[in-house]
């Protein structure tokens, strides 16, 4: 008989955890709140900037400080949560981002709502390991392998719907809240996932806890930094002199972060970062090829935001209303996946990356031949398409990820996965976006759109050559 824990029981050595429907919901909604956050702020930044006063690297700052400090604090939240338990450091976590979503929506200065913003993605790095690390603990087999499937569906899902949601809620103006709305409501969803996770979600840990790497934290935390600040500072900036020192600084930052790694698992300790996970084909291939299909993903939410508003004139609803055809069609197509890996393996992935290649070349084509009269009608052939082909990739992308990272690693597992995910989001954001707006004076927004676009086709070829060395079949324990 399996026995499902609560703060208030003690499982003992045999007892398995076992994660039910209504906790399986609950750890999605977790999960959801954090990517719908990242970018619910893009159709909002105008509102924002108007309102507060605020300058362009002012605005930077308000998406870059949610994703430096989530990035930067997302595998010691997994690490935590396998040392103290995944269901203590969910529920706070859970709780510290309601307080610090409501913190942003009353922030009365954009230099408030920046250091709010920052808190809110610390609270994120907690609670987001928490979920795929209950997934990997208190399921098995198929049920895994749905579950699994819902997250990844959830996660891509979460990203295009939070910049549609953003749109409805500023041109909504609820109660005369205008921006502030797009925080405020993650209060009381954040209450509601507090009641159901303290019914439904099981404890879990390690059963044998790791101390935490203070060394490999510290480490990490800087080479993220140094990379990630420059990159999505440098250019609101003007590119000053420390946004080079830090880019210089990064592969050192990063060889120093892995030296002190390799040393940690040779003496026997315990690293923030094992070496022997990463000597997993299946992770590792499938990190790899995370990097360049996240930046892409970005990178192309911020661009398109920017391009409808600013150049095609529309309000914040129509925005991101016009990729509603790509939130549909990767809701759908993503229910398809665990049948269609069952039957032709990871090859469905190499597919996707077809299909959406596809999809992003009739968007730059409906760009080229409509501008500015872009819109919703306009995009919803290509949109549609690339939507269907990321949901052939990212939710069985993220299963391949962690089908061999053992139970009692599942904390480390997902937070690895997730800081190169968010990473690699952040990097988007960064690169696309700044060769968007660089190219912009010159070129104009057309040119300037259609150029991303097909820049971020050439990531998606890269994808696809990628994904050809990915393990024929998933593994299940």
């Amino acid at each position: 008989m399996t026995e499902t824990l609560s703060s208030r029981t003690v499982r003992s050595p045999m007892t398995t955890p076992s994660l039910g429907g209504l906790g399986l919901f609950t750890v999605l909604l977790g999960a959801a709140l954090p990517l719908i956050d990242f970018f619910i702020v893009n159709v909002a930044l105008p509102t924002i900037g108007a309102d507060l006063h605020a300058s362009e690297p002012v605005l930077e700052l308000v998406v870059s400080g949610y994703g430096l400090s989530y990035a930067v604090l997302l595998v010691l939240g997994g690490r935590l949560g396998d040392l103290f338990g995944r269901r203590e450091f969910f529920l706070g976590g859970m709780a510290a981002f309601g307080i610090t979503s409501l913190a942003c929506g009353l922030a009365p200065n954009a230099w408030l709502l920046v250091v709010a913003r920052a808190a809110q993605g610390a609270a994120a790095a907690a609670m987001l390991p928490q979920v795929l690390a209950t997934i990997q603990a208190a399921t098995s087999g198929q049920r895994r392998a749905r579950a699994m499937g819902l997250y990844g569906a959830t996660a891509g899902l979460s990203m295009v719907a939070g910049q549609i949601l953003g749109g409805v809620l500023v041109a909504a103006d609820i109660a005369g809240t205008g921006w502030r709305s797009v925080f405020l409501v993650n209060v009381p969803v954040v209450a509601l996932g507090l009641v159901l996770a303290a019914r439904a979600v099981p404890e879990t840990r390690s059963q044998r806890p790791e101390p935490v790497d203070g060394p490999g934290t510290v480490l990490l935390a800087v080479s993220l930094l140094a990379l990630l600040a420059p990159l999505t500072e440098g250019r609101a900036a003007g590119w000053p002199l420390w946004t080079w020192l830090s880019l210089a600084a990064f592969p050192f930052a990063a060889w120093g972060f892995y030296a002190v790694e390799r040393r940690a698992d040779r003496q026997g300790r315990t690293p923030l970062v094992p070496p022997s996970l990463l000597a997993l084909t299946s992770l590792r291939r499938g990190l790899v090829l995370l990097v360049p299909f996240s930046i892409g993903f970005s990178g192309f939410m911020f661009v398109i935001a920017v391009a409808l508003q600013r150049g095609a004139g529309l309000g914040p609803v129509p925005a991101g209303l016009a990729l509603t055809p790509m939130a549909l069609a990767f809701f759908v197509v993503s229910l398809c996946g665990p049948r269609l890996v069952g039957r032709f393996g990871t090859r469905v992935v190499t597919a996707g990356g077809l299909i959406q290649a596809v999809g992003v070349a009739l968007m730059a084509f409906a760009a080229w031949r409509s501008w500015p009269h872009l819109g919703a009608l306009e995009l919803l052939p290509g949109a549609a398409v690339a939507g269907a082909g990321q949901a052939l990739q990212l939710p069985i992308l993220l299963r391949i990820i962690l089908s061999e990272v053992p139970p009692a690693r599942a904390g480390v597992g997902s937070g690895v996965m997730i800081t190169t995910q968010q990473s690699a989001l952040a990097l988007g954001v960064a690169t696309l976006g700044s060769l968007f707006l660089s190219l912009v004076p010159g070129s104009g927004m057309r040119d300037a759109l259609v150029t991303t676009l097909l820049v971020q086709l050439a990531g998606i070829a890269l994808t696809v050559a990628l994904s050809l060395r990915l393990p024929r079949t998933i593994s299940q324990h």
